[in-house]
């Protein structure tokens, strides 16, 4: 039974890999076709994600994009779950629907309600607008580990630090930070992760006015498939494993992932 069970877990992993598998083949191939198994072998499409001015543009533009929307959700997320971690009411549950709404509909309906929003206030194609429009769209995901960051904090201690003499900035400086920055730090990195990955939203609102990486691959595809396309997927598979790599080596990641110990 124990071997049944464990060929049946060997067997779905494949089966999820296996996609991967190929594309990861197809990116070394060693003429320009899609073919699998790799025909020779060669890394030089890799190299086009560096040397090719218009793949190096574009991942310059994602990794902007992403560094910039992930840290806008943070300084978004941040007040607001410390503002529900210490207003206990009903009503502050509102704020929390508003800030899990954006992730929780289907992508599209958020990208074209961001779409008329930008085109209605005359600002459609700004590059500005993507890195707003990507922080509303994962703002979700800094606020939920932040608000489990939070939900871990021993209440006593704001209560003694308060005892004391010390006003609301002095605990959240001095007591409360230094608890909450692992989850501070995982909430970033989820939303960058989500963020270089994402082509609907900054579509929707940039248009072809500043081409991420996964606007240029969409665009390539018109005039033809290359094993760069490939390549640059496998570059996005390793940006995520390293990411969350090392969250789970200097973080506790299951409770990150909102997994309780066994005594709670």
């Amino acid at each position: 039974m124990i071997v049944l069970r464990r060929l049946f877990f060997v067997a779905v992993g494949l089966f999820l890999a296996l996609p991967l598998i190929v594309v990861a083949g197809v990116s070394i191939n060693e003429k320009q076709t899609l073919a699998f198994p790799p025909q020779g072998f060669s890394l030089s499409w890799y190299g086009e994600i560096f040397l090719n001015d218009d793949w190096r543009n574009a991942l310059f533009a994602s990794l902007t994009l992403a560094a910039l929307s992930a840290a806008l959700a943070l300084l978004v997320a941040l007040p607001l779950a410390w503002f529900l971690w210490r207003r206990v009411a009903p009503w502050a549950n509102i704020f929390q629907l508003l800030g899990i709404a954006p992730f929780t509909l289907p992508p599209v309906i958020t990208a074209l309600g961001l779409l008329t929003f930008w085109a209605t206030s005359g600002f459609y194609g700004q590059p500005w607008t993507a890195v707003i429009s990507h922080a509303i769209f994962f703002v979700t995901l800094p606020l939920v580990t932040l608000s489990l960051g939070f939900s871990a904090i021993d209440r006593s201690l704001v209560e003694a630090a308060a005892t004391m003499g010390a006003d609301d900035r002095t605990i959240f400086r001095t007591v409360v930070l230094p608890l909450i920055l692992p989850y501070m730090v995982s909430g970033y990195a989820f939303a960058f992760v989500l963020s270089l990955n994402e082509y609907i939203v900054a579509y929707m609102t940039v248009g072809f006015t500043m081409e991420t990486l996964p606007i240029k691959i969409f665009n390539a595809l018109r005039y033809g498939y290359t094993p760069t396309m490939a390549s640059v997927t496998v570059f996005f598979l390793v940006i995520a494993a390293l990411v969350f790599g090392l969250i789970a080596r200097f973080g506790d990641l299951p409770k990150l992932l909102g997994a309780m110990g066994e005594g709670r």
